[in-house]
C-alpha cells in the first residue's frame, strides 16, 4: 500500500511557453516504485492451484462410494440370495475407490506441504 501512495504522489506543474524550456524544466520523480519480486507469489498461487485441483479427486471417490453401494441395493433387490457375494463385491468396490480417494488428498498435501 505504501509504494501505491508514493506512485501517486501529484508533481508540481510549471507553465512555461515554449516547448523547448517545457522539457528543461521537467520535474523527474525523486523515487522509483518499489516492488516485491512476483516470483514467490507466482509459485504460491500455483501451489494453491494444483492441491486444489487435486484434491477434487476426492469428491469422485465419493461419488463412487455412493454409486457402488447403490447398485449393490438395487442387485440385492433382484436377487435376495445373492447378498454375500454382492456384499464382497461391494467391499471390494469400496476399498479401491476410497485408496484413489486417498492418494488424490495425498498429493494435495504433497503439493502444499512438501514443495
Amino acid at each position: 500500500m505504501n509504494s501505491i501512495c508514493r506512485a501517486s504522489i501529484v508533481m508540481p506543474r510549471i507553465a512555461v511557453s515554449s516547448r523547448i524550456a517545457q522539457k528543461s524544466l521537467a520535474v523527474q520523480p525523486t523515487q522509483g516504485i518499489q516492488t516485491t519480486s512476483v516470483r514467490p507469489d507466482i509459485d504460491s498461487a500455483a501451489k494453491y492451484i494444483g492441491a486444489g485441483c487435486s484434491a477434487a479427486g476426492v469428491a469422485g471417490s465419493g461419488a463412487g462410494i455412493g454409486s457402488i453401494f447403490g447398485s449393490m441395493l438395487i442387485a440385492y433387490a433382484r436377487n435376495p440370495s445373492m447378498k454375500q457375494q454382492l456384499f464382497s463385491f461391494a467391499i471390494l468396490g469400496f476399498a479401491l475407490s476410497e485408496a484413489m480417494g486417498l492418494f488424490c488428498l495425498l498429493v494435495a498435501f504433497l503439493i502444499l506441504f512438501a514443495l
